[in-house]
């Protein structure tokens, strides 16, 4: 939490010598109750005593007294909230390993049907872009609302075929998000979604590329689809290279995830379609703090009401 005004948070000091003042008076009238009456005689003066009772409203206007003291300094939280300006891009492998059916009913498959579920995650006004790669990247959708074209633009690009060109796929997807908003500053939100099953066998070292997306304040979210176990159809093994993928997203200040299943991809893709929308903006929650301090010094007049008949 942050304080618009903080300096004016001092004024909290007025709190623990309110407290002290009320200590004090507590102090002198009970020193006047024995004034007026010898402790033998008192529990027949004052059969009756509230004890606690009597300390509660003041407790709770010495609450209310911070919450109002705290507003004045107008705080404010930080949020994460939807981001009408950002854009995604989709980077998808289509390499032959994708071929491996160790993700039913085969990892080209689950990653076709997983990305059309982030579309659905990500909010509408969110442009969405894509890249797919096997040994080399190709564009295939820039940034866009249109959910529809780029879902038939994955459909028909995702053929599982050739090596695994990562870092190539990474710059085609810093072009696309650079060509989206030539000029503008600040920049608006991006990030890229990259999936992928192996190690990197063609193009650029997709490291560096990392970096430069670190750079350009890119965050690379990279999902590791595959078991341990995946074979292709000839009976070669391919696992997926998670440690990899992991690397770049730490260079990039993204995040890593892995899939073993497509019931896991599609879970990694929703909270992926919410996350990498949003964008942290502060928001002021004065009304809440005097709302609450308002609720307390009402809740401590009515205790004060009902068991005294009086405020106090």
């Amino acid at each position: 939490m942050t304080f618009q005004q903080p300096l004016l948070l001092l004024a909290l000091l007025l709190v623990p010598l309110a407290v002290a003042a009320y200590v004090v008076a507590e102090r002198r009238r009970r020193r006047g109750e024995r004034a007026f009456a010898a402790p033998a005689v008192a529990p027949s003066v004052v059969p009756r005593r509230p004890g606690w009772r009597r300390h509660a409203p003041p407790a709770l206007a010495a609450l209310a007294l911070s919450g109002l003291l705290v507003a004045v300094a107008r705080p404010q939280v930080s949020v994460a909230v939807p981001s009408e300006q950002a854009s995604i891009v989709l980077a998808m492998d289509h390499s032959g390993s994708m071929q491996a059916t160790d993700v039913a009913p085969s990892r080209l498959d689950a990653a076709v049907a997983a990305g059309e579920a982030f579309l659905d995650e990500v909010p509408r006004r969110v442009k969405v872009g894509g890249v797919v790669f096997d040994h080399r990247a190709e564009a295939v959708q820039a940034p866009t609302t249109d959910r529809a074209v780029l879902r038939q633009a994955l459909r028909e690009a995702m053929r599982p075929s050739g090596g695994t060109a990562t870092g190539d796929a990474l710059a085609t997807s810093l072009a696309m998000l650079r060509a989206g908003a030539p000029g503008v500053q600040p920049r608006p939100p991006a990030a890229v979604v990259l999936l992928s099953d192996g190690t990197s066998t063609h193009g650029r070292d997709p490291l560096p590329v990392a970096e430069q997306a670190r750079a350009q304040g890119v965050p690379v979210y990279t999902v590791a689809l595959g078991t341990p176990h995946g074979t292709l159809p000839d009976g070669e093994r391919v696992p997926p290279d998670a440690d990899a993928l992991r690397a770049i997203a730490e260079r990039s200040g993204g995040e890593a995830l892995s899939a073993r299943d497509a019931d896991a991809l599609g879970a990694v893709y929703e909270r992926l379609g919410t996350q990498v929308a949003t964008e942290q903006r502060e928001r002021e929650v004065t009304a809440a703090f005097a709302g609450g301090a308002l609720l307390l010094l009402a809740g401590g007049a009515g205790l004060s009401l009902r068991w005294f008949r009086r405020l106090v």
